[in-house]
């Protein structure tokens, strides 16, 4: 099954957005992350809401890659719920389903893991993941990419945000053939390592 995205079909027809019950998921999926969130903040200098990373991602899929997937913009609200809060899969199909928690664990770091351990599987697991999955993460590395080179944690040497490039773009490389589109933006970015 292909991933709706708008300007995507035949002869440039633009493939419909959501209807209402994909709107209602997405909605749902806002207010759940909000929640689950509520507390936490990015480790930039600012110390900014923690909200705001998910709803980045959201918005790189719908606005720069045209994706109209409500599966797939609920799952980029959703992302870090599992990895980052005390959220678990169950809780997560028994309140959106099997198929949406399904990506979100797809696109989970196994926290317990020592961090470079987890930066491996993050990248042997890239190739393999679902065309929803890998949308996701794509959308991941983009707005993570753009917060190292604009707003980086507090404290990063130069050394280690080109380190945090470089890792980035082994996990893309593993997802190229997915969304064109996502990929340049991607590559943009990249280009901007520091």
């Amino acid at each position: 099954m292909g991933v709706g995205r708008r300007g995507a079909g035949t002869a440039g027809a633009k493939a419909p957005g959501p209807d209402a019950a994909g709107v209602s998921l997405i909605l749902k999926a806002l207010e759940f992350a909000s929640h689950k969130h509520r507390y936490q903040r990015r480790k930039d200098k600012e110390a900014s809401s923690y909200i705001n990373h998910p709803i980045e991602l959201a918005n790189v899929l719908w606005h720069e890659g045209g994706v109209t997937d409500p599966v797939v913009i609920a799952a980029a609200l959703l992302h870090d719920t599992i990895e980052d809060t005390e959220t678990t899969w169950m809780e997560l199909r028994g309140a959106f389903g099997d198929e949406l928690a399904d990506v979100v664990l797809e696109v989970t770091d196994v926290k317990w893991l020592r961090k470079n351990v987890r930066k491996r599987l993050q990248v042997a697991r890239a190739a393999h993941a679902s065309e929803r999955a890998r949308l996701v993460k794509l959308a991941d590395k983009i707005c993570n990419l753009r917060d190292v080179a604009a707003r980086p944690p507090e404290g990063w040497p130069l050394e280690r945000k080109q380190q945090y490039f470089d890792w980035a773009k082994e996990v893309v490389d593993r997802l190229r053939g997915t969304h064109p589109e996502l990929e340049r933006r991607f590559d943009e970015i990249y280009a901007l390592k520091p």
